[in-house]
């Protein structure tokens, strides 16, 4: 999604879903200011990055499984990367949460979901981009973990939380818009 944003110079969030310091997330602390509400806001957005991660991976081990023509029983394990004997093409995504950070107007509320959870109304430009937050590369393991227990810890699972917790210890490093291009360069 972010070499897309970068060569399309826009990008539209899945559902138009998105992540703000909004009235309701302010109403959920008793004290925080902007800066660590909005702190929580990315942690949430952070959290939408793994699921999108899942669902990146579960794709291609699809895909993967289709062009080999192999069952359950010859895929790869989630967090792996397949056998290059076998044939497949099965290759893991790039396990980094990446937000991005844009003064946008028009956002409404979604209160069917979280309290930081708002609804786009239209795709986010280059120009909107304040910043892109992206984890470094000692980050990954602990990612590809939290990736793989991201469900589990929706419903509750304490061990799920446990990993999930250790993934979200890894800041996200801060890079200017006009970085974008030579940071997916680098990965």
């Amino acid at each position: 999604m972010l070499r897309e944003l970068v060569a399309d110079r826009e990008i539209r969030a899945i559902n138009d879903t998105a992540f703000a310091v909004t009235p309701a997330l302010r109403e959920a602390y008793a004290s925080g200011d902007d800066e660590e509400l909005a702190e929580v806001a990315m942690i949430e957005a952070g959290r939408a990055s793994l699921r999108l991660l899942a669902q990146e991976r579960e794709a291609a081990l699809l895909a993967d499984e289709i062009a080999t023509g192999s069952d359950d029983a010859g895929a790869p394990t989630p967090g792996d990367d397949a056998d290059p004997d076998d044939g497949g093409d099965y290759s893991a995504p790039v396990y980094r949460r990446a937000v991005i950070a844009a003064d946008v107007t028009g956002a409404t509320l979604r209160s069917d979901l979280d309290d930081a959870v708002v609804r786009l109304s239209a795709p986010v430009t280059y120009n909107q981009i304040a910043s892109v937050h992206v984890d470094l590369a000692e980050a990954e393991p602990a990612i590809a973990k939290a990736v793989d227990v991201i469900d589990a810890a929706d419903i509750g699972d304490e061990d799920a939380e446990f990993v999930l917790g250790d993934a979200e210890d890894h800041q996200l490093a801060w890079y200017a818009a006009q970085e974008l291009p030579f940071l997916l360069d680098l990965l």
